[in-house]
């Protein structure tokens, strides 16, 4: 990720002493990008901050937020923000949606991006709202914006949105782990997240006191030594009575039902368990 993508111009080019061959040889060779007459980026800037640059707009939304590393669940087009009183615009060729808002925070004249705040508000209202809570969590674990933003943040947001605020929770490590917990609290359980287990580990959910619930994605247990890490804590889980359920990221994001379902069946097992041993 570029840390912070801006356009440079022509005449900051002169300022350094850059003749107009030099300029014309470092964009034959690669080394300067050209955005549109008079500006320019160097080399490594992200595809998505070209085009936003080119369309004489800033990345905002889920694409903003996503090169920043923060969790999207569906990034969908290339979200550019515009000034309202832009008085030329170049659409891009690809899917796009623009953004025309006045910001929250005033970037940098040659910066590619809004700033992470803008960001996150344009994520939220193009998101459905279980999709804008975890982009939330994410961007406060990740330390993209602080805690202390949230005021400003929901302040600018429709008065429907404010019902997420209790909802946030910038422990969640994950995209999963945000909508999984939506899953629990409407199932009505007791559950503690981030649960500290003597001889297992740190488990993402502890329902009841002994059901370990993991939300598991293809990054961070592809490899046969992550799986075997992790069927071994599951080992260790089991001889202190405890029962695992490994839950795949993709169910949560898109079979939300099934897994609650799963967890239901479970609930439902160990009370019929501990009615038939009383």
């Amino acid at each position: 990720m570029t840390a912070n993508p801006r356009l440079i111009r022509t005449a900051e080019l002169r300022d350094e002493y850059w003749s107009r061959r030099a300029i014309h040889a470092a964009v034959a060779d690669g080394r300067l990008v050209r955005l549109r007459p008079g500006a320019f980026v160097v080399a490594g800037v992200e595809p998505d901050c070209i085009d936003a640059g080119r369309a004489r707009g800033r990345l905002t939304g889920p694409t903003e937020l996503a090169r920043r590393g923060v969790f999207v669940l569906e990034q969908g087009p290339l979200h550019i923000h515009v000034p309202s009183t832009a008085s030329r615009f170049t659409p891009p060729s690809r899917p796009h949606r623009i953004h025309r808002r006045a910001l929250l925070r005033t970037p940098h004249p040659n910066a590619l991006v809004v700033e992470p705040l803008d960001a996150l508000l344009d994520a939220v209202l193009a998101q459905s709202p279980r999709a804008a809570l975890a982009s939330i969590d994410s961007a406060l674990h990740l330390g993209v914006v602080r805690m202390d933003d949230l005021d400003e943040l929901f302040a600018a947001l429709p008065r429907r949105y404010r019902r997420l605020r209790r909802l946030v929770d910038p422990r969640a490590e994950s995209g999963a782990e945000s909508l999984f917990r939506l899953i629990l609290r409407a199932i009505g359980c007791d559950y503690d997240c981030q649960v500290e287990i003597p001889g297992v580990g740190r488990v993402d959910f502890l329902v009841g006191g002994w059901l370990i619930i993991e939300c598991d994605s293809r990054a961070h247990h592809a490899d046969w030594a992550a799986q075997r890490n992790d069927r071994r804590r599951d080992l260790a889980a089991a001889q202190r009575g405890l029962v695992t359920l490994r839950v795949i990221a993709e169910d949560v994001f898109w079979r939300a039902d099934e897994v609650a379902a799963a967890v239901r069946g479970l609930l439902r097992a160990r009370g019929r368990a501990a009615y038939m041993l009383g």
